[in-house]
């Protein structure tokens, strides 16, 4: 397969996966608004959104300060944001219509559906009138685009760059979900408040990335940090986990593998072990936001090593 296709399918599947978990990312923050909290509490909470994003820099540049519809506005239909939802879908689109001929009817027709709907959802103004809809809305098309992926497309190359895209995206983007209360937080205090407040939150992680029922399937208990945390990053079983997602990773590499393949490979291999046999203990004694920071660090270098081994391009 030529280089520049697999660019293509490799950031359309990243894209698409991006939206969705950027969804998942400003849904959290939106519940959390619900709790009480100062003034204070909620501007840190935006900064952590944009920060865990790598975004607080642009923003700053645009907004004075991190209002809660200044940074969903920024986050979800900002053109000139390249990680906003609204940018995602139509670069997913760009590079789905680059390789028209590659993908099958169906395939095309729903990512070409989902940008042409969400410009027309964003332009009556859902955004800001129903964002929970609009949130739902973004992840259903993303599980339908990969549905349709599954279901129609013959499984040779392109539907593995296509699937290795995904992977590598979902570890970065599960990671961040996890780090956003860590981004910009205060030392933490084991106040009956603020155990509570923690109950709601980790609730919320859970909601946000599918998994509540499968967290009461396997721990059948409490929600606690630690159980979320072990649940999100070292459960094999959890779709959306960064072990899960390394699995994926791995098994797609090994059916694109080539004679210059094996430094990528290893280093994928390297990363999903440490995983495998992690100890969450020890994930907690580390800190969990240093862990989580070396972590992207790795899978954004795993990233740059799969654009020099098959594409055309650097991530971004």
């Amino acid at each position: 397969m030529l280089s520049r296709t697999a660019d293509h399918l490799f950031w359309m599947a990243r894209y698409m996966e991006r939206a969705e978990n950027t969804a998942r990312m400003l849904d959290i923050n939106l519940k959390a608004q619900l709790l009480p909290q100062t003034p204070d509490q909620e501007a840190r909470a935006q900064r952590a959104v944009l920060r865990i994003s790598e975004l607080e820099h642009a923003f700053s540049q645009r907004y004075a300060e991190p209002a809660r519809e200044h940074v969903l506005d920024f986050m979800v239909a900002d053109p000139a944001n390249p990680s906003s939802i609204h940018s995602c879908l139509h670069a997913a689109r760009e590079n789905a219509r680059a390789v028209r001929g590659t993908l099958t009817t169906e395939w095309w027709e729903t990512i070409n559906d989902t940008w042409l709907e969400f410009n027309e959802r964003t332009a009556a103004g859902q955004q800001t009138s129903n964002l929970a809809a609009l949130f739902e809305w973004v992840k259903f098309r993303s599980h339908l685009s990969r549905g349709v992926t599954l279901g129609t497309a013959l499984q040779d190359d392109a539907f593995f760059f296509t699937q290795l895209g995904t992977f590598l995206e979902r570890a970065d983007n599960t990671a961040r979900i996890l780090d956003v209360r860590f981004a910009d937080a205060a030392p933490n205090s084991r106040d009956a408040a603020r155990q509570l407040e923690d109950f709601y939150y980790w609730t919320s992680i859970l909601s946000s990335v599918s998994a509540l029922e499968i967290y009461r399937k396997v721990y059948r208990d409490v929600v606690t940090p630690a159980r979320v945390v072990e649940l999100m990053i070292l459960n094999s079983q959890m779709p959306r986990s960064l072990l899960a997602s390394l699995d994926g990773v791995c098994a797609n590499l090994a059916m694109l593998r080539t004679q210059g393949s094996n430094q990528c490979e290893r280093f994928a291999g390297k990363l999903r072990a440490e995983l495998s046999y992690a100890d969450i203990r020890q994930i907690f004694e580390a800190g969990l936001h240093a862990w989580l920071t070396q972590f992207l660090a790795r899978v954004f270098e795993l990233g740059n090593m799969v654009a020099r081994t098959y594409l055309l391009l650097p991530v971004a």
